[in-house]
């Protein structure tokens, strides 16, 4: 998997190298019911001749990611399609050898080249409707663009969007977003196998155990999970050493391999159900298309009853805060399945997914 530098997090430099869908949740149900009760008070307030006369107009059914993509590729001008479309297999040589552009996971737009160097306003605006049909919603949208903030991209415009192959064709092709703390992509094949289209990044800059964190929502999903062990328990979770970081990180072990922490299939109905909760939660920024192919890949490389989570706990907090928290890495891992999540000082995971792979 190819990587890049970044030049907007210190502390992520030497991490890269240059060249089911979620339940609806207490909190998603009360959201989704309070805008039930606000749209009935509203409608209330409405004279019962003039509601009659005026049904409301049904909202328009959201276009699907890869559509919108086409439709930008279709409006770039050949000066900017120089710039932002690559071939398919770009950064393979002629024998086979290297790995595929679209394949890596990056901590600045692809090639440091930004959608504000290149693309006009109405087609910055296009990719952001892009990014919204990649995410469930509007919360999922929160957590990839980090509350809008893009972390330290500091706005959409620094992030950047590339296109490999031609999306109009009939040949297989991808859409890469990225930034700072985030590579995204989409490529319109959710049969293939690979899950998000290959490996993606994400993180955010704050304190990983503070709720000003984005997605400590995760990390909260997750030390449930490790307050309901017991103490032979955490003796097969918690595992000495760091599992890494960047392409590295999420290679898939070879079949005969073992792999760290406890298995799924060892836990209580009840520590089971908490890990279901973890999958939940870290698949929810993710459309349900996402969603749905992560769990055909964990369904055909031998279910959850295959997958491991695993604690670790030998990086020190850097931010001067007092060491408190009982780990600084979890790692969820199966046969054709790593997500590998890093919350000291911040949060950086990194995710591939793939039942060819495996």
């Amino acid at each position: 998997m190819a990587e890049v530098e970044s030049r907007l997090c210190p502390e992520c430099e030497g991490v890269f190298d240059f060249p089911v869908p979620p339940a609806l949740d207490r909190r998603d149900f009360l959201r989704v019911a309070g805008t039930g009760v606000a749209a009935a008070a509203s409608l209330a307030t409405v004279p019962l001749r003039v509601a009659a006369e005026s049904p409301p107009v049904p909202a328009k059914k959201p276009r699907p990611a890869e559509e919108l993509v086409r439709e930008l590729f279709s409006g770039l001008k050949e000066d900017q399609k120089k710039r932002l479309v690559l071939p398919y297999n770009h950064g393979v040589n002629k024998d086979g050898k290297g790995t595929p552009g679209r394949l890596g996971m990056y901590n600045a737009p692809y090639g440091n080249l930004r959608m504000e160097e290149v693309l006009t306003k109405p087609q910055i605006e296009l990719v952001d409707r892009i990014v919204k049909s990649m995410a469930s919603g509007d919360d999922g949208y929160r957590l990839l663009s980090r509350g809008g903030t893009w972390d330290a991209s500091k706005s959409f415009e620094r992030c950047g969007a590339t296109v490999f192959g031609d999306p109009n064709g009939k040949e297989p092709w991808a859409f890469l977003f990225s930034g700072h703390h985030l590579t995204i992509r989409c490529d319109g094949n959710f049969a293939d196998g690979v899950a998000f289209g290959g490996p993606i990044y994400y993180g955010h800059t704050p304190y990983g155990y503070d709720p000003s964190n984005v997605f400590f929502p995760q990390t909260k999903a997750v030390l449930s999970v490790f307050d309901a062990l017991d103490g032979k328990q955490r003796e097969k979770a918690v595992v000495v050493g760091n599992p890494g970081e960047g392409a590295g990180s999420v290679k898939f072990r070879k079949k005969a391999e073992e792999r760290p922490g406890i298995l799924y299939k060892d836990l209580s109905k009840d520590q089971q159900a908490l890990v279901a909760k973890v999958m939940r939660e870290v698949l929810s920024p993710f459309r349900k298309e996402d969603g749905d192919e992560v769990m055909q890949v964990i369904e055909k490389t031998g279910g959850m009853e295959k997958i491991h989570l695993a604690f670790y706990a030998d990086t020190k907090p850097k931010t001067g805060k007092k060491e408190k928290d009982a780990w600084s890495f979890w790692r969820l891992e199966g046969p054709g399945f790593v997500w590998n999540y890093r919350v000291l000082d911040h949060v950086h995971t990194y995710v591939n997914i793939s039942s060819k792979l495996a």
